[in-house]
Formats: C-alpha cells, structure tokens, sequence
C-alpha cells in the first residue's frame, strides 16, 4: 500500500463502549450477505446512523462468527471525501481498502493509474474484477458517505463493477443522497437490499434505551415519546436534544426538563439550529473557539490543530471532546487523529463564515502552511487553494514537482496547476516548463510547446527589471535550457518525429553542465530512446550502458536495475542472448531483493530471463526464473509491466502449441498497453496475426493486411520490419492455401529486402528469423538446395548463441528441413540438439507442459448467468432445438447467446468453445 494514501481512511470506524443494540437490521443486512445480494444501500439523510450501524453490524457478525468457529467474510472499508471525486484516486483507494485483508491485491492496475497516459476506464475496471475474481476470501466492501461523490464517471465506474462482480464480493453504500446507479435493474434481479430513512429511525423501545440507558437520563414514558415524536425516531436529534438537555437540567432541575421537552419542535433544519447554538452556547468560550476554528479541517490532530488556533493544548482538547461526545469520531486505535460528524461539521462552518467570515481564509492558510511543514503537499495545497491563495499553491506546486513526477503523480499535480490564474503561471518559468512537461505526459504537445515558450519569454526578456518573474525552486530554474529542450525531445517523439527528437535531446545533453551527473544521464538515456526508435542499436546499447555505468556510481542501483530490460532488449535484438543475460544478472547482483524498491522492478528482469533460457531451451532455468517473477508480479509498478507481462505469457502458451490461450492473452496485452520511451517494434496485432497463420485462419491474416494497408513494396524501417516479416508470412500462408505463385514470390523477394535492411542496421535476431522464413519459403517453391543452403546460414548464426526456440515454433515445415540437413551432416551437433527439442516438444503436446501453467485467466467480460446456462448444454449431445425447449426460450435466443459465448470465449464453434471454457473452469 502506497505511503501517499492517508490510511485512517481505511479503518472501520471506533464504536463507542454503549451503543443501542438493533438486532432487527443485523437480521436484515446478515440475511442479505446469506441470499448473494450484489448491494446493500443504507441511505437515509445526515444524522441517521448509517454509518454506526454498519461499523457495528460487522463488528456483531464478526465475534457471532468467531465464537462459531465459522469462516467470516474479509472487510474492506473507505471512508470517502469530497477529494475522491477523482477516478485515479477513488479507484487507488479500493485497491488499498482491499489490500487491507489481501496485501498483494491490485499491483498491476496500481502501475496502470500511475502512468503517464491512462487506460480508459473499462479497462481499468475489467483488470480489477479479473484480479477480484482470484481473491481467495469472501469480501465486503463499505463505500461508507457515497454522497460526496458527484462525479458521473465515478458513479459508471460502481455501475460497471456492480454489474460484472465476482461472487465473492458485496457491495454496501451508506449515502445520504439516492446514488446514481442502475437500482431497479438489480432491485427486480434481487441482488439489491436496502435501508432506508423509515426502518434506520429508532423506534420508542430504541429511543428509551438511548436516552435512559446511554445517556443516564431517568424520563418518563411520555418525556420519551414526545421526544421520539418531534424527532420522528432522527437519532442525531435525540443526540443533540441529549446534549441539550443535560446542560438544561443542571440549571433548572426537573422542571426544566419538563419545559425543554414540552417547547422542542421544529423541523430537522430548525432544531439542529437551535440545539446545536443551545450546546454552543453551554461551552466554556476556549472550547466554542476551538470548535469554529478547526472546523475548517477534515481531520484532527493535535499539532495541526495548534498550528491553525495557535493554541498549545490541542492534542488535551480533543481527548476532551471526545470525552464529553461533542460529535468528534476517533480514526485510529490510539486516538490521535480524529474527524467531527459531518452534521456537527456543517453546522460549525456555517456559524464560522456568519460570525467571522474574515478569519476563515487566515485559517485556511495556516493549515496549508502546516501541511507544507509535513511535506503532505496535496492538502497542503487543497487548503490554500479553499483560501484563494494562488501564490501558495503554484509555491507549492513547484516544490512538489519532483517527488512527485518520480511517483508518477502529476496527473494529480495538473489538476492543481490548472486551477491557477493565467497570469500567474506566466511569472514562473520554473512552473510554466513543469506544467509543459505535465501536459507531454498526456499527450497535449500543443498547450505543452506554449508553456515552453511562455518559460523561454521570461528567460529571454532584454530587461529583467520590466517583467515580475518569480522562482521558488532555485536549482530548476538553473537547468531550466536543458530542461525545455528535453521536453521538446520527449514531445517530438511522441509525435513520431525521430529527427527532431534527436536535435532536441542532443541539444539538452550540450546544456547540461558536466558536474550535473543526473542531469546528462537524464539526456543521455532520451538520446538512448530516440537511437533505438530509429533502429540504430548500437548507439542505443551504449547510450543505456552509459545510463546504467553512471546510475551505480551515483549510488542508485534501483534506477540502474529498472534500466536493465531496456539495455537486454537491445542486446537481444542484436541477436546477443549471452550478453542480455549477464546485463540481467549483473542489475540483479547489485541490489538487495528484500528491499521494497527492488521488489517494485525485480519481477520484470526475472521474466526477461525466463524468456532468454526459454529461447535457448533450458526448461529447468526457464521454470525457476518463471517462479521467481510471477512470486514478485503483483508488486511491480513499472508502466509495461501488465503489457510485458501477457505477451511473455502469450509466447509461452505458443510455444505450448495452446494458440486460443495466447491470443487471449495478446487481447489482454492490447488492453493494457500503455504508450511509453520503449519502442514497440513488435506490435500486439502482428503478434496475433502470426497465430492466425499458425491456426489457419487466413481470413483474419487476410484482414488485418487490408485494414493496416501493408503491402510488400513498404519501404523497409527498424519500427515497420517485424511487420512486413509478418506479411511475408501470410503470403506464404496464401500460397499454400491457394497455391498461388505470385504471392510466394512476392513474399521470396521481401524477405530478400529485410535480409539487407537488417543485416546493415545489425538487427540479428531478425536476421535469424528472416533467414528461417527465406529457407521455408524455398522449400514452399520446391527448391531443396537452396533451402537447406537457407537454413545452414541460420543455423551458423544460431549456433553461437544456442537459439532454439526460433526454430522449434515455426513447427512441421522446420523439423522437415531440420531432418534434411541431419541427412547432409549440416552442422550435425547443432541440428541435432534442435530435433531433439522437436521430440521433447512433441512429447509436451501429448501431456506435459513446458513450464508450470499460469493461473487461470478470468474473462475479461464475463459470461451472464443465462450464458452459462447454454454454455453448460452446448456440452451435451442436445441440438440448437433441444437446447431452446430444455432452457423454455425461442431458438433465435439460443442462437444470440451462442454468438455472444464464441466472441466472449474467442472462439469461432461449439467444440472449441466447451473446450476453452473447460480451460477457465467455466464448467
């Protein structure tokens, strides 16, 4: 769980020691957990008890299920505010409730909210219910005051969980609004429990035990249902009458009870009005003081409080009112940190601004300024920005930059900068180039390029004394060229523009002074990117060498660790397997694996070697490393780790000959592909269209040519070639399905065309692979010698790095020639030791797996109750017919269902589809 996330938000609200028992509403909500609701909606108006009836529900049903020696559902609880109308941030504190029970959950949507360009919502969603989907406990999730959501996204995002919820979980909403949510729907389905305003009001017998057990008044039958009437059963009524009360008794004794209760009416607005100025009123002038001022606050702490009153007994104060149960709410187990009841809250603020309107912006400030003193910069910020004090919050905004662009938060920090006026920003280069670089992130290049130019207008201007410009972080504003060049590299290539990219990054690297280690490292590795973008390998390897060389001697082995795939990549596309693996071991020997930021990165460099010994068939190496990633998977934060995660995964299940599970996979790398530095030279629908040839689904090769408009007379580019070495595929594909020359030819003189782009760019990993093709292609065209003359070239190349896997997966036509050559004794040991990896490979596919499975793969939409139901008979013998009167609906419906099962289940016929769902456990 992120240190950033304020965790008192997670508890399960303190209960009090005396509360009124409600065994009537435990039996209603308990009943409603044992029938599978998918929601439970507590909703009445402010002061109704939702929130302490549910606290006290779970805690009931907790020690009931204890004490039974029975399993009890997990709880994860948030509290929410009005800051959490921010999908990223709701959404990172329901991965954190749930982590409070299941420590490892939501990794790897965790590293997706983090990034720089955002998934879309359903994205983020459907890998979140995936991962809800493998929780091994039953669960209950509290949203506790949903009312202060507002967000219509916010309310589709709860929408779209509700409706494809895994079974384990229950939903419960306390809100004082009706939420806006698709209620009937789940209300006829009967997955909807509710409390409302009528069943949460206290009933006589309720009131009774309250005001004369809890509160240890001693009235009479009629006092308490003249009470209970006027308060029509509102229990922070009763409470506030309470209070009220016992500050009228101890001045006029009984009769003045009698008068009190006799005189109390109103409605709920009028009489909170008048208790809460009676119980004012009734405070010694420190405490009512106190109580106005820190009302501004959201939480309350003893030094914070201080520093807002400038009192020194803050921290005495509280323990008080919490004594005396002034409506103040304890957060914590040690009973430092609390919140007053939201009611009591609003009451105080609304005194506050009518009684001295002029202090609340004064105490505002302060609070910023107490955050800011505590480095927690983004209430810091909130509460200078409540006092309209703009200067604070761009301060504010300029120091935070930098811890908070390493934690991937300046989606967070944009939100802020764009709430400052124009003119403003425009004193502060400093700022202008860090909300440039902000929007870069998000892909605005154009409002980026201004704030670049509104940052070079101040630094240019001829006569500084005719301008204001103001610099709050020194040290910025002095690397401020470089950093705008930097940015303009980072823009252009987003853009695709590899020449400017280039220029800029250069020209950031010119800049920077010697002595700024990290600064030219910074400029070193941007050059880095735009050199493996453009295909130019080798100054790509040495510029991450010089990156990685200059990371260990500034002492952070975990950057240099993080850069470690890059560089292996690299080496890998060079067609050096050795040298990637001793750059992954090597990261690896310099950091400590039990450090948290090393258990962040590590699972990526632990895949990379899974995938180098995979290649050179080293099953025993392959598995071990396999085990060591997936142990620290769910950690990872890296940006494409999801992505870099399924197409490994996918490259497997291939390799296992099981294609439907790799191509799900590659749909689920789509989706969670994140555009970053790394070039994507292999994209996700060309590694697709590779399986479609392997399955013989040459409609959809067919398909994927037409739509991407490729053709054989492409020109030949580093980020275009696996694409075309793709094409060449399918063409050969055609021939052999429609026996056609033209396209066998055409595909002959392509691979001619890669083989000299590659071999000049040194890109030897597609020199192998286009060597393979070249050797197939020729056996395809009927000429043996010059296949096998193919063939002994990639052979000769393969060899001295001891590929195997590039050969073994291009399947039967490869084992033929492989065969062929054994006959001719071509480089009889190397081809050897490849046929027996075709036997080994031939024996996995009768029953052993290459590596351990993964875990099952949920869908990423999963199939409805009446979908299973046809899918459970499409297993049977019964006909389409057979199926429709089994299941008492028309045939056409059959027919509707059985589309949505193949395209949810990826598949294109019945056998495959009881199959697959087999795979997943469906049935």
């Amino acid at each position: 769980m992120s240190d950033d996330l304020l965790k008192t938000k997670l508890f399960v609200p303190r209960l009090r020691p005396l509360l009124v028992p409600r065994p009537r509403l435990f039996q209603k909500l308990n009943r409603s957990v044992q029938q599978n609701c998918k929601l439970i909606l507590v909703s009445a108006p402010a002061g109704f008890g939702k929130t302490t009836l549910v606290s006290d529900w779970i805690a009931a049903w907790q020690r009931a299920s204890e004490s039974q020696a029975k399993a009890v559902h997990q709880i994860a609880w948030l509290s929410l505010d009005a800051r959490d109308n921010d999908f990223v941030r709701f959404l990172t504190y329901i991965i954190a409730a749930i982590q409070t029970f299941a420590p490892a959950f939501g990794a790897k949507v965790t590293a997706m909210l983090q990034s720089p360009q955002l998934p879309s919502m359903e994205s983020l969603l459907t890998m979140l219910l995936n991962e809800i989907a493998t929780v091994q406990h039953q669960f209950i999730l509290v949203l506790d005051d949903y009312h202060l959501i507002d967000e219509p996204g916010i309310d589709e995002a709860v929408a779209f969980v509700l409706a494809h919820m895994p079974p384990q979980m229950v939903l419960v909403i306390t809100t004082r609004e009706e939420p806006n949510l698709p209620l009937p729907r789940f209300r006829v389905r009967g997955q909807l429990a509710e409390l409302r305003t009528q069943e949460l009001r206290f009933t006589l017998s309720e009131a009774t035990q309250f005001l004369n057990q809890v509160m240890g008044f001693d009235l009479s039958a009629a006092e308490i249902a003249a009470l209970d009437s006027r308060t029509e059963g509102w229990i922070a009524g009763l409470q506030i009458a309470a209070l009220a009360l016992q500050g009228q008794s101890s001045i006029s004794g009984r009769d003045g009870t009698a008068d009190f209760i006799q005189a109390f009416s109103g409605s709920h607005r009028f009489v909170m009005d008048y208790l809460v100025s009676e119980i004012l009123q009734q405070q010694p002038e420190p405490v009512r003081s106190f109580l106005l001022q820190t009302a501004v606050l959201e939480r309350l702490g003893g030094s914070l409080c201080d520093a807002v009153t400038g009192g020194k007994d803050s921290q005495e104060m509280l323990q008080s009112l919490d004594h005396h149960n002034l409506f103040l709410i304890s957060l914590d187990g040690d009973r430092k940190w609390y919140r007053y009841h939201h009611l009591f809250a609003d009451v105080l603020q609304k005194i506050l601004m009518k009684e001295q309107p002029e202090l609340v912006s004064r105490l505002h400030q302060r609070a910023s300024q107490w955050y800011e003193q505590n480095e927690l910069y983004e209430d810091a910020i909130r509460h200078a920005l409540i006092a309209k004090d703009f200067a604070q919050v761009a301060n504010l905004a300029e120091l935070a930059w930098q811890a908070m662009d390493r934690s991937f938060h300046l989606a967070v920090w944009l939100r802020w900068v764009k709430k400052l006026p124009e003119a403003l920003i425009r004193t502060r280069p400093v700022l202008c180039t860090q909300y440039a670089e902000a929007l870069s992130n998000v892909s605005d290049l154009e409002t980026s390029e201004l704030r670049l130019r509104h940052a070079e207008q101040l630094l240019n201007a001829s006569d500084s004394s005719l301008i204001e410009m103001v610099v709050i972080d020194e040290q910025q504003f002095r690397s401020l060229p470089a950093k705008i060049a930097l940015v303009r590299a980072g823009n252009a290539q987003i853009s695709g523009n590899i020449q400017d990219t280039k220029k800029y990054s250069q020209l950031a690297l010119k800049l920077t002074p010697e002595a700024d280690t990290f600064g030219r490292a910074q400029a070193i590795i941007q050059l880095g990117f735009t050199n493996w973008m453009s295909g130019d390998l080798e100054a790509a390897r040495q510029s991450f060498a010089d990156w990685i060389e200059r990371m260990q001697q500034l002492g952070n082995s975990v950057f240099a660790l993080a850069s470690s795939f890059a560089l292996a990549d690299i080496l890998i596309e060079q067609g050096q397997l050795r040298e990637a693996i001793r750059a992954y071991q090597q990261a690896l020997h310099d950091v400590a694996e039990d450090e948290p930021d090393v258990q962040r990165i590590i699972s990526i460099q632990y895949l990379g070697l899974t995938m180098l010994y995979h290649e050179l068939g080293d099953r025993e190496s392959a598995s071990r490393y396999l085990q060591k990633s997936r142990a620290f998977a769910d950690k990872n934060t890296l940006i494409n780790w999801p992505y870099r995660w399924r197409v490994a995964q996918a490259r497997l299940k291939e390799s296992a000959g099981e294609l439907g599970a790799a191509l799900h996979l590659l749909d689920e790398a789509s989706r969670v592909y994140v555009i970053n530095a790394v070039p994507d030279i292999r994209p996700v629908e060309a590694l697709k269209v590779n399986l479609f040839v392997k399955q013989g689904r040459l409609d959809k090769a067919m398909a994927w040519v037409h739509n991407r408009q490729i053709s054989a007379n492409d020109e030949v580019s580093y980020l275009h070639e696996f694409e075309l070495i793709t094409l060449a595929r399918v063409l050969m594909a055609g021939y052999e399905n429609g026996r056609k020359e033209s396209a066998l030819v055409t595909a002959m003189d392509l691979l001619a065309r890669l083989l000299t782009a590659a071999e000049a760019g040194g890109r030897m990993r597609n020199v192998l692979q286009i060597l393979i093709l070249q050797a197939i292609a020729q056996q395809l065209n009927g000429d043996l010698t010059l296949a096998l003359r193919s063939l002994e070239r990639a052979l000769r190349l393969g060899a001295g790095e001891g590929y195997v896997g590039i050969f073994v997966d291009e399947g039967v036509a490869m084992g033929q020639l492989l065969r062929e050559a054994a006959v001719r004794q071509i480089m009889p040991d190397y081809t050897g030791k490849l046929l027996a990896a075709f036997a080994a490979k031939e024996q996995d596919s009768q029953g052993k797996p290459f590596l351990p499975e993964s875990l099952p793969q949920p869908l990423i939409e999963p199939l409805t109750q009446r979908e299973l139901d046809v899918l459970r008979l499409l297993k049977s013998e019964l006909s389409g017919p057979e199926i429709a009167r089994e299941l008492v609906v028309a045939l056409s419906t059959v027919r509707t269902h059985t589309k949505s099962i193949y395209s949810k289940l990826n598949v294109n016929n019945r056998r495959t589809a009881v199959k697959r769902a087999e795979e997943l456990h469906l049935i």
